[in-house]
């Protein structure tokens, strides 16, 4: 993950105009009906914050991981902004995650578990979250589907101008690895003049069975699955895919 978001941090937020992160956010408190404000969340591959700040806009606790520095700058600048100066921002790989204490919940959300190419470190991550999480504890995480990645992203093609800015997002599907790369050009105007910036994503494309398999290996046997926003099991066409995991 790391360079990928380089450049791209400071575009990201442009781009995911259109994502309802307070819808996101109320979701999450609907599957999380014991959630309170007096615990900390721990929140892996938070990104530039935009959940972050949802959740804080409702008076929880965040301590924010991701491995890019440069999308933890956005994050800290956005939230500084909103009068969130002391929630605590990490670097860090949440493959290898070390972190002091244990968490009632612990949230990884929008794709942060599909950048996590190799099962080994999936299997991985899911341990360290295992390790991190108090008994009885909650780990919520949601994934863009099989389905998302190989056919609504496939091999297509997406590009929008949106006046200063202009995107053109190149996909290519991997049968056999189940890998999805995004080219990624942005055409930010400066004057004149636009200024190119390219970027290049790698997304793993996992079933619901892998994940249950990985899990199972890490120690979750308490896991339900949900599709698309609703209190409900996901269907073949589901395009996200979320997994609460009790810690007991």
């Amino acid at each position: 993950m790391g360079k990928q978001y380089a450049e791209f941090a400071y575009l990201y937020d442009r781009l995911m105009e259109e994502v309802d992160y307070r819808h996101w956010c109320s979701f999450i408190e609907e599957l999380l009906p014991n959630i309170k404000k007096s615990q900390v969340i721990l929140e892996l591959a938070c990104g530039t914050g935009n959940l972050t700040l949802a959740l804080a806009e409702r008076g929880y606790k965040i301590i924010g991981v991701d491995i890019s520095e440069d999308m933890l700058a956005v994050a800290k600048d956005k939230l500084f902004g909103f009068g969130y100066d002391d929630i605590l921002l990490i670097q860090q790989d949440i493959v290898n995650l070390e972190i002091n204490g244990f968490f009632d919940n612990i949230l990884c959300a929008c794709d942060g578990i599909n950048y996590i190419i190799d099962t080994n470190d999936l299997i991985k991550m899911f341990k360290k979250v295992k390790n991190h999480l108090s008994e009885g504890g909650t780990f919520l995480f949601d994934i863009s589907s099989l389905y998302k990645l190989k056919n609504t992203i496939g091999n297509n093609t997406f590009g929008e101008n949106l006046g200063d800015l202009c995107y053109l997002w190149e996909n290519y599907f991997d049968d056999e690895n189940m890998l999805v790369e995004m080219d990624i050009a942005f055409f930010m105007q400066e004057g004149s003049l636009y200024r190119k910036y390219e970027e290049q994503h790698i997304q793993r494309a996992y079933s619901e069975k892998e994940i249950m398999e990985a899990l199972k290996l890490a120690g979750f046997n308490k896991v339900i699955v949900y599709g698309d926003f609703k209190k409900k099991p996901p269907t073949n066409e589901s395009e996200r895919l979320f997994f609460m995991c009790s810690g007991d």
